[in-house]
């Protein structure tokens, strides 16, 4: 049995999509892909095409690369404060135009409006970020302990630079790479994903808008990623490898990038724990885990996909959570009321089900959600379990997607140890009023961020990133995230 579809309205949209660019991005031109071919952009609240962009071949990768090598010399040797500057004005054109880049993202896939608008703050802020940080770049000077000369280290561009993103974040993810790179004299070639393109698009035009020069930035879009990714990390130019997405296309990445030694940063899967102890503040608990949850509809690495629930608070936020789950507003994401957008792509929905599914032939308890509407559109329920068996599919793959499975639990021990069953380490959130219980557990988890007692652990200001299969580096921090894009040159000397 189906539920009843969201209501879908038309909605008045801040742009003409028709006038939106949407063609490759390479050298500072505007092309068509030289195959002649184009990929299709779908709304996933209707199903319905909305635009078509070009699917590069090889062909243009490799135009993309030669593109940004012939712009790095002029990029590289640009004064930190010049690059600053246009930074900044990227920050502040993304911010004028908030209204039309947040609406553009929904459109394209499918996230609630507010979520939106929330991305792209989130995303312009790395502008600014990075041009505070592109004046700070220092090296070191010392003398080497025989005495017999001075040490000088020296902070150079490290080179092109290939970055991949996913669709979930079209703008946020872009930005979160492309701002450090630039700020630290490198040229880059981006490839967002083919369901989202459009906002990496609308992005490279506001850039050179700002003042970056023609090479410095390149988009492309393909249809073929394995071959035109691999085309660009052969080439001996291309020095860094940045992708965020899955842990099975990073492994498959890295093999590709280590043909060339090419250096990679890598933001890869999570499956994030989320604990709530018997002394945690249970109105704080259920406002954090909403937003860990239900930030993106759940389509995000760092949503809490396990919740563990301590015995004593257990029954009560289950409920209040099933509670506030099934009031959520699905619809559109363009639509202003709208709470909880459909899902990328119907095959998502089908995995999605797949995992509840499994959790309920397990044994797991279905406390609201869990049913697929009927009609168009790829929307999900936002779900609620209980009882869900460790052994649970969704208890070991990332769900994303608006589902909350829950699981008591009865002692520190047993939390940290749940916590840590996971080959994952992105993102783990902890609630308790014991601040040295929360400090414990946060040293004991295996995760590369912590957020205790909060439910948003992301921020342009701290790195970001995972350990054990969610990934190799990090983005964004005081200096993590520009130190990815350049390389240390040792200088011995004496005088």
């Amino acid at each position: 049995m189906n539920a009843p579809h969201p209501s879908i309205q038309p909605t008045a949209l801040p742009f003409d999509i028709n006038t939106l660019p949407q063609g490759m991005y390479i050298g500072g031109q505007w092309r068509a892909a030289s195959s002649g071919q184009h990929i299709d952009v779908v709304d996933p609240s209707t199903e319905q095409v909305i635009a078509t962009v070009p699917d590069a071949t090889i062909g243009d990768a490799n135009a993309a690369v030669e593109a940004a090598a012939a712009a790095a010399p002029a990029w590289r040797n640009t004064a930190p404060r010049q690059r600053s500057e246009i930074l900044r004005r990227c920050f502040t054109l993304m911010t004028e135009r908030a209204d039309m880049l947040a609406a553009l993202i929904s459109l394209e896939n499918g996230k609630a409006l507010r979520d939106a608008r929330a991305e792209v703050a989130y995303a312009a802020e790395f502008f600014r970020w990075n041009a505070e940080e592109a004046v700070r770049i220092t090296g070191e000077f010392g003398t080497a302990p025989s005495g017999s000369n001075r040490i000088i280290v020296d902070y150079v561009p490290i080179g092109i630079c290939v970055l991949i993103t996913p669709w979930n974040f079209p703008a946020a993810m872009a930005t979160r790479k492309i701002a450090p790179a630039l700020a630290a004299g490198c040229t880059v070639v981006l490839k967002p994903a083919s369901e989202t393109p459009l906002t990496a698009y609308a992005l490279a035009a506001l850039y050179e808008e700002a003042g970056v020069p023609a090479g410095v930035v390149n988009v492309l879009t393909t249809s073929d990623p394995g071959p035109v990714t691999a085309a660009m990390l052969a080439d001996p130019r291309v020095r860094k490898l940045s992708f965020t997405g899955s842990t099975q296309v990073g492994r498959t990445l890295l093999a590709e990038a280590a043909k060339s030694v090419v250096s990679c940063a890598m933001e890869l899967g999570g499956n994030a724990p989320f604990l709530v102890f018997d002394d945690a503040n249970l109105e704080a608990a259920l406002d954090g885990a909403m937003i860990a949850k239900m930030r993106n509809a759940g389509e995000a690495c760092t949503a809490a996909n396990r919740i563990y629930v301590q015995a004593g608070i257990h029954d009560a936020f289950a409920k209040g959570l099933a509670q506030r789950m099934a009031a959520l507003k699905v619809g559109p994401g363009v639509q202003t009321t709208t709470e909880c957008g459909p899902m990328i792509t119907h095959k998502a929905v089908q995995k999605i089900h797949r995992l509840v599914q499994d959790a309920v032939e397990r044994g797991a308890q279905v406390l609201s959600g869990g049913v697929i509407p009927d009609g168009k559109g790829y929307f999900y329920p936002p779900t609620v379990l209980t009882n869900v068996s460790t052994d649970a599919l969704m208890a070991h793959e990332e769900i994303f997607g608006p589902v909350a499975p829950i699981r008591r639990f009865d002692t520190e021990e047993e939390a940290i140890a749940l916590a840590n069953d996971t080959e994952y380490g992105l993102a783990a959130y902890i609630y308790t009023g014991d601040t040295g219980r929360g400090m414990r557990v946060a040293a004991a988890i295996e995760s590369g961020m912590i957020a205790l007692n909060r439910g948003l652990v992301s921020d342009p200001a701290a790195p970001f990133g995972g350990v054990k299969q969610s990934g190799l580096g990090r983005e964004g921090g005081q200096h993590h995230g520009i130190a990815e894009f350049m390389e240390s040159k040792y200088i011995a000397t004496t005088f």
